[in-house]
Formats: structure tokens, C-alpha cells, sequence
């Protein structure tokens, strides 16, 4: 009844309508089915069993089969419900089966479609499976019915040709369903993992599937072997040895034809001659894991990977230059926190990037949701009505460009504080649905929801969305106070007719919920659109059943072919299908038709922050290591395998995650939005291409992959992090740093294809060893041999191209040396004393910022002493 509630509230009716529907016929369905097949046969038992007067006092037996007969049917129940709760758990499986749309490709041994693999095949196995388990069953009890009626009756067991026909007719029923089993494991093999290579090989074609013919065909005889028994004879045990040499030697050639043949071929006819024989099988799996992957739609082009760019590259590329990402996430993170959380019981879980409009300029910007923990709210202030009722909410966010910063080494903030001030007007400011809501609240009631801050006093309101279930019944709040685990929802006095509870409020489990056959990105981000903040989560369609395709990660297929939209006041939810060819999608949509609807109905002002997602991209990436060789010979020799690139971030190797950055492609007019990571050779630290994913416009979703020539040296990432490390300059200033109570932390190294060469850039951000607020201090750049580290970007890139480099806005950046040591102490002991004063007023923002100015005198004390 809840659930039925929920997705009411959000106008998906119809689909928790689908999902109950086929639930609830299958279950019953499957039940009667159980249940019929099951007492029907120990009814048929009864009637067949001997008629003779009991051997034991006829007033005992007299006196059980009431109780025996309760009991037959109480098991029967049971075990018709838990039958039908099996078969009710495969309903995903059922719907697909019964809305399965084609991929328009069949496999390229037995020719079947895609489909069939994709939809039919598990429906066909999970059916086999569930009429199997149930024939054992009923074959149990009626073999303990005989028992039973035997034993009691004659304690011998001279069974008559009737109860030999109905047992046999079980063990032959049974046997029909193996013979089946065998029968779909011939399509089976296109998943193989017997050979070189994913899917169907050699020793499988020509061992493994004669083997499961064989083997069926035994199956087959053996059901006639005992079929012949029972025509023939009463119950003689050697009346029935032929049946008995028939299963045994059915066990026998499972063995001989099923495992060791296939094993035997595999060793002594493939090994040897294993290019030769396996050729057509790695070509297979080679065309149909970039098919499941959407590698078939990367465009492979050349990039000649010059030394290093010209001043020229540097003057024509401006706007790529200026939209280089200095700040990492999670220092930003940090530093957010510290001077935009304004309350103890604010919090930034994440921090997104994205693109905007700003000025009449395409920029990067990176900006997170100032989210309600109320978790850190006093232990004292831990109430119900706090927590349920009252702090109900998170409060605007911060934003900031990816590469300004301010004279303290902070982001230039162009959204911030509470109200929300900045370049972008928010009209509704308020977060009910985010990442770290995961509790439920009740709005509308008796108690006044707090708003935000104002000074020394706070700001109230109401919740005005349309969520929520209303709890306008003693009903409803008694079911709500059963499915919540909470008492005090029905009992409370603040709760008003138009209250209502709103739940499942983190956008993930919001997602899951309303469309669980979806994979989700781990990364949703947020988006400002017309005054208001929405949550964009990416979805995937994905399988494990496309024939040949190699698994990663449990999954041989993936698109991205939803884009679900949450608003993040009222809880709306949209979902936009982004990939209308993916014939999983068109599956879904048949089977909810209501649920999707298409991109090109999302506003405009929505599909321009539409990007190209991270998981999506790493699969495909990971993927694409390997099968970016599309030759069989070369695949089989593993001649060009390649790897991720590793860099140094925060003092530990890791490898490189992809990155966003706005750039002009090669042969483009225009700068736009990609989403990119380079690779490096297996084993070998030198650049080879860099894969690249287009998200803005008609071109969203393309693929680019550009290739360095083989035949000479491109500097990869480690080798540049290396040459970091090694430039004296630049670790001296490093040490100093560290010698002075700081921890310098180098960042994300990015890759920037610059015209026809590459630029390499690393932000350098210093810390308090208290965990201060980390500031970007340093910009390192390196251009083919050069390497230089200045207060910022412009001016790092003027020390390397001199005064060829662009004219730009530097920061200018702070005095690092002060006149002398006595006037730093003392101004550091003015900047402690006012903080100490702000952290007993409670005063945060002050208090942060007061941090801030004693952190940097402190460096120039540390620099002034070293240079002494």
C-alpha cells in the first residue's frame, strides 16, 4: 500500500501498477501450477496405492490419517508459496522475455539474434529450472506416499504396473526437463570461457557441442529404456537393469563426452596449432565486444605529437588555456567546507564539474550543495522534531571556475553564502533530495521548518513542492508508522491533515527505486537551470548475455541510455532516454511505456549539461586497452596492449581518472566539453593516444581516439611527474614548504592536446599540517624539455614561451617574504588572538577566514627563517 502511495505521488502509477501485476500473477500462477501438479500426484498416489488391510492396529492408522491429511495439505500450501515466490522473483526476466526487442544482429555461429540470448535464454533456463525443482518435489512425495501406504499395509515393496507407471512417468518427465537443459546449453557455448577468447571456441564447436547432442540423445534412450520397464514388467529388480545401465551410463559419457573430451582437444589438437584453429573465434569476439561496448563507434584519428607547442599554439588556444582545471575536487571539497559550510550542521559531499555561460564566455566551473547533515547538530538538539520535522533541508550551493584564484591561493567564488549570492540567480535554493538524504522527514506540520541562517537569528518556512504522501488519515499514519519502524508518526500532535512524508529522498536510491532494472553512475551531479537546482543521474542498460562479448566487471554490454533529471526541492523525477537504439531501452519502454520519455523533450536549457559519464567512459576505456586491435594475429600476440598512465597525487602513485576539460579538437572551430584520458604503452611510461568523449550539441556521445606515432618518444604522465620530482627548483621550493608546518600536495596532472602537441599542467596546493584550509599556491607546466612552477597559470606558461604567450589577467599572487620576522610574529598572534574570539562566538566564516591569514604569514615566516 505504501509503495502503491509513492509512486502515485510522483505520477508513476502505471508502473508500480506493471511491477505488482506481473508479481502477482506469476506468483499465483506459479502456485496453482505447483500446487496442482504436486497434490494431484499424491492424490493420484492414494488412489493407486495397495487396498489390503493394514498389518498394524487398524485403530492407529485410523486414528493418523486425519493429522497425515492436514499435514499433506499444510505442505502443500507451504510449499506452493514458496514456489511461487521463486517464479515471482524472476518477473524482470518475464517481462523481457515477453517485450524483447531485437538488436539487428545475430551471432555468427548458430545465427540466432542477439534477442534470443538477451531475453529468451534466461526465461527458458529459469523455466526449466523451476519445472524441474518442482517434478522432484512431487516425485518425493509420491514416492513417500507409496512408502508410507506400503509399509503400513504389506512391508514388502511388489509395486503394481500402475504405481511403476505414475513413478516412472515422474523419472521420465524429469528426464524430458535434463534432456531440455542440455538442449539450451547448446546456445550456452556462445558464453563460453573454455578458450583463448570469450565465447564459442574451436575445442567448444567441435568437442563441446557434439558432446551435448550426444548427450542428450542419451537422456532420450534412457527415458525409453524406462518407458519399455514399465510396459513390461511388474516390479523385478532385474526387470530393471537395463534402465539402471542406462543412467549409469549417462554418468559415465557426462564425464568422458562433457569434460574430458572437449578438455582432451582443447590440449592435444588447439595448443599446438592454436592461431591456425582459433583465428574465426577471436575475430568474433574481437566484432562483438566493441559492439557491446560502443567501441565500433570510436572515430581513430592521427596526432602528430610535436615536441611541444609553438607560441602560436599557445595565442590560438586561448580559451582552452583559460578553462584549464586548477582545482582538484577533493581539496576544493575542503576548502568549501571550511569557508562555505557557515554552520556546523551544512556539509559538501561532493563537488561536481560542468560548463556554463558566464559573461558571454564558455566556462569550466566546478560547484557542489551545501547539503543539511543533521546528524552534527548538538547531541542535545537530536530530537524527533528536529530531526523529522524541524532541519529538514540543505541550502543553495557553491560554485567557483576551475582555474581562478584569489590573491590567499582560495577559489573565486561566483556563488556563495546563504541566501545565495553571486552570477546566478536561485530562486529555489532549497535541497529536500541530494546526495546525504537519507532519512525522512514530514513537512507541512505544526513545526516550522528552518530555512537558513540570518545573523544571530534564523529564517523559517514551509515546504511548498508537490512530494510527499500525504498522512491526512489515521490510516495512513498508521501504515507509515508500521513502514517507517517509527511510533511517534502516529502519536504526534504536530502532524496537521496536510502533512505529508517524503522518503527515499537520496537521489540513488530515488532512481533505484523507481526503475530498479537500471545500473547508476556513481557520480550524479548537480545543474542550475532556470532558478532552480536539479540532480542528473546517468543510468545504464546492461547485460551479461551478449554472445562473445568478454565480461568486465560482470557486464558484456552497457549503454548509457538514460538520463534521469531530480528536481531538488519538490523530488520530480524524469527519465530521458539519450540512446533511443538500444534495443534494451526499447525493451524497457515497452514494458512501461509511461516511465521514459524521449531527450529531444528535455529543455534546452537541460541538454546543454548533459555530459558524457565517468563510469561509462572507464568501461569503455578499460575495454579499449585491448581491443583497440582489431587484427586477429596482432590481438593473439597482444603486440599493442596499453595501459593507463600513472600520476602522483597527494604523495601517492595512482592512475590516472578520467578528466573534463573544455578544448578545440583538432579540425574544430570551436572549444567544447570532453570528457578525455591518454594511455601509455604496456609496461612503457611514454604517451601512445588519448581517448577522448565528446557531450556538447548533436555531437554528444561521439567517440575520438588519436594515436602518437609509435616511432618516436611522447613524454606519458609518469615520465613527466618524474621530471617534476627531479627539477631542483622546484623541489627546493617544495621542501621549504614542508620544512615550514606545511603539507604541499601536488594535484591532478592533466594532459592538454594543444594544436598539434601537448601541454602538461599540475595545480600545487599547500595545507597546514592541522588540516588548514588547503590553498593553490604554485601551477606547474611542461612543455616538451621545459618545465616551470609559478604563482599561476599565465605566468608559468609566459616562463616557458616567453613573451610570445598570451595576454592575460594574472593574480596577482601574495609577498611571500615579509620585511622582517618581528613584524610576522606579530601580526600572526593578532590573527590567532581574533580567531580565538570568532571560535567562541561561533562565528565560522570569520573564524576560517582569520585561519586563512595566520597560515600564510606563518609560510613567510617559514621562508623568511630558510633564507636567513
Amino acid at each position: 500500500y505504501t509503495e502503491w502511495l509513492w509512486f502515485d505521488s510522483l505520477g508513476y502509477g502505471s508502473v508500480y501498477a506493471t511491477i505488482l501485476k506481473t508479481k502477482v500473477l506469476v506468483f499465483f500462477l506459479a502456485a496453482i501450477i505447483f500446487g496442482l501438479l504436486f497434490l494431484g500426484n499424491l492424490v493420484l498416489a492414494t488412489r493407486l496405492a495397495p487396498k489390503t488391510e493394514a498389518i498394524w492396529p487398524w485403530e492407529i492408522v485410523r486414528r493418523l490419517q486425519p493429522i497425515l491429511r492436514l499435514n499433506v495439505i499444510l505442505g502443500t500450501a507451504l510449499l506452493s508459496l514458496m514456489f511461487g515466490l521463486v517464479a515471482q522473483g524472476n518477473w524482470q526476466v518475464i517481462l523481457r522475455f515477453f517485450n524483447g526487442q531485437p538488436f539487428g544482429i545475430a551471432d555468427p555461429v548458430f545465427h540466432r539474434e542477439v534477442g534470443f540470448y538477451v531475453f529468451s535464454l534466461p526465461f527458458l533456463h529459469s523455466l526449466q529450472g523451476w519445472l524441474l525443482g518442482a517434478l522432484i518435489i512431487t516425485l518425493l512425495g509420491s514416492a513417500g506416499v507409496y512408502l508410507l501406504s506400503y509399509t503400513v499395509q504389506r512391508l514388502r515393496f511388489d509395486f503394481a504396473r500402475p504405481v511403476l507407471a505414475h513413478i516412472g512417468g515422474l523419472v521420465i518427465a524429469i528426464l524430458g526437463l535434463f534432456a531440455w537443459s542440455y538442449w539450451l546449453g547448446i546456445w550456452e557455448l556462445v558464453f563460453s570461457a573454455r578458450g583463448l577468447v570469450f565465447g564459442a571456441s574451436y575445442a567448444d564447436i567441435h568437442a563441446k557441442l557434439p558432446a551435448q547432442w550426444i548427450l542428450l540423445t542419451v537422456v532420450l534412450i534412457c527415458m525409453g529404456l524406462i518407458l519399455v520397464s514399465i510396459l513390461r514388467h511388474n516390479f523385478r529388480w532385474h526387470n530393471f537393469r537395463w534402465p539402471v545401465y542406462g543412467i549409469g551410463g549417462w554418468i559415465v559419457i557426462s564425464i568422458i563426452a562433457g569434460s574430458a573430451f572437449p578438455a582432451l582437444i582443447q590440449r592435444f589438437q588447439v595448443q599446438p596449432n592454436e592461431l591456425a584453429l582459433e583465428m574465426p573465434y577471436i575475430e568474433y569476439n574481437i566484432q562483438f565486444t566493441r559492439a557491446a561496448f560502443a567501441l565500433d563507434r570510436i572515430e581513430e584519428q592521427p596526432f602528430p605529437a610535436e615536441e611541444a607547442p609553438s607560441p602560436q599554439d599557445i595565442a590560438e588556444n586561448e580559451a582552452t588555456i583559460s578553462n584549464i582545471r586548477l582545482w582538484d575536487s577533493r581539496p576544493l571539497k575542503d576548502t568549501y567546507n571550511q569557508i562555505q559550510a557557515i554552520r556546523l550542521y551544512y556539509d559538501f559531499n561532493d563537488v561536481d564539474v560542468d560548463r556554463y555561460i558566464i559573461d558571454g564566455e564558455y566556462r569550466q566551473v566546478m560547484l557542489s550543495a551545501r547539503e543539511l547533515s543533521a546528524e552534527k547538530l548538538p547531541v542535545q538538539a537530536q530530537t524527533w522534531v528536529n530531526r523529522r520535522l524541524q532541519f529538514t533541508h540543505g541550502y543553495g550551493i557553491a560554485l567557483s571556475p576551475v582555474n581562478e584564484v584569489s590573491a590567499e591561493g582560495l577559489p573565486v567564488l561566483l556563488v556563495k553564502d546563504i541566501p545565495p549570492a553571486g552570477d546566478f540567480n536561485i530562486e529555489r535554493p532549497e535541497i529536500y533530495f541530494g546526495e546525504k538524504t537519507n532519512h525522512y522527514i514530514i513537512v507541512n506540520t505544526k513545526t516550522e521548518e528552518f530555512d537558513y541562517p540570518m545573523g544571530d537569528e534564523n529564517v523559517y518556512g514551509y515546504y511548498q513542492g508537490k512530494d510527499g504522501v500525504s498522512l491526512g488519515s489515521f490510516i495512513r499514519r498508521l501504515v507509515y508508522a508500521w513502514q517507517l519502524g517509527d511510533f511517534n508518526i502516529l502519536i504526534s500532535g504536530e502532524l496537521t491533515p496536510e502533512s505529508r512524508v517524503l522518503y527515499y529522498r537520496n537521489i540513488r536510491e530515488r532512481v533505484n527505486h523507481l526503475a530498479p532494472f537500471l545500473k547508476l553512475d556513481n557520480d550524479p551531479y548537480l545543474v542550475v537551470m532556470d532558478g532552480r537546482l536539479f540532480w542528473i543521474q546517468d543510468a545504464y542498460t546492461t547485460t551479461d548475455r551478449y554472445p562473445y562479448s568478454q565480461p568486465l566487471g560482470g557486464i558484456n554490454y552497457i549503454r548509457n541510455s538514460v538520463k534521469a533529471v531530480i528536481d531538488a526541492y519538490d523530488g520530480s523525477v524524469t527519465f530521458y532516454i539519450t540512446d533511443p537504439e538500444d534495443a534494451l531501452i526499447q525493451t524497457y519502454q515497452a514494458i512501461f511505456p509511461k516511465l521514459f520519455v524521449p531527450a529531444g523533450q528535455a529543455p534546452e536549457s537541460l541538454r546543454v549539461h548533459f555530459r558524457y559519464p565517468e563510469d561509462m567512459f572507464n568501461i569503455q576505456a578499460s575495454v579499449y586497452q585491448t581491443y583497440h586491435m582489431e587484427d586477429a594475429r596482432v590481438f593473439y600476440n597482444k603486440e599493442d596492449l596499453w595501459a593507463i598512465p600513472k600520476e602522483l597525487y597527494f604523495g601517492t602513485e595512482q592512475l590516472m581518472e578520467p578528466y573534463y576539460i573544455i578544448m578545440r579538437l583538432p579540425d574544430e572551430e570551436k572549444e567544447e566539453f570532453l570528457l578525455m584520458l591518454p594511455f601509455t604503452p604496456v609496461r612503457k611510461n611514454n604517451t601512445i593516444g588519448w581517448l577522448a568523449a565528446r557531450s556538447d550539441g548533436e555531437n554528444y556521445g561521439k567517440l575520438l581516439a588519436y594515436l602518437f606515432p609509435k616511432e618516436r618518444l611522447v613524454y606519458g604522465p609518469s615520465q613527466i611527474e618524474n621530471r617534476i620530482s627531479q627539477d631542483t627548483i622546484i623541489t627546493e621550493q617544495l621542501a621549504l614548504w614542508g620544512r615550514g608546518g606545511s603539507r604541499v600536495i601536488r594535484g591532478n596532472l592533466l594532459l592538454i592536446p594543444l594544436g598539434e602537441s601537448i601541454l602538461y599542467v599540475e595545480p600545487v596546493f599547500l595545507q597546514a599540517e592541522g588540516g588548514g584550509l588547503p590553498q593553490l599556491k604554485r601551477v606547474i607546466v611542461a612543455a616538451g624539455d621545459q618545465i616551470a612552477m609559478e604563482p599561476t597559470l599565465e605566468t608559468s606558461i609566459a616562463a616557458i614561451f616567453g613573451a610570445e604567450a598570451p595576454p592575460t589577467e594574472p593574480v596577482e599572487p601574495e609577498e611571500l617574504v615579509a620585511p622582517d620576522i618581528a613584524s610576522l610574529i606579530a601580526e600572526a598572534q593578532e590573527h590567532y588572538n581574533k580567531a580565538q574570539q570568532y571560535l567562541q562566538a561561533g562565528d565560522w566564516a570569520s573564524y576560517g577566514e582569520e585561519l586563512e591569514a595566520l597560515e600564510a604569514v606563518l609560510e613567510q615566516l617559514a621562508e623568511l627563517a630558510a633564507e636567513e
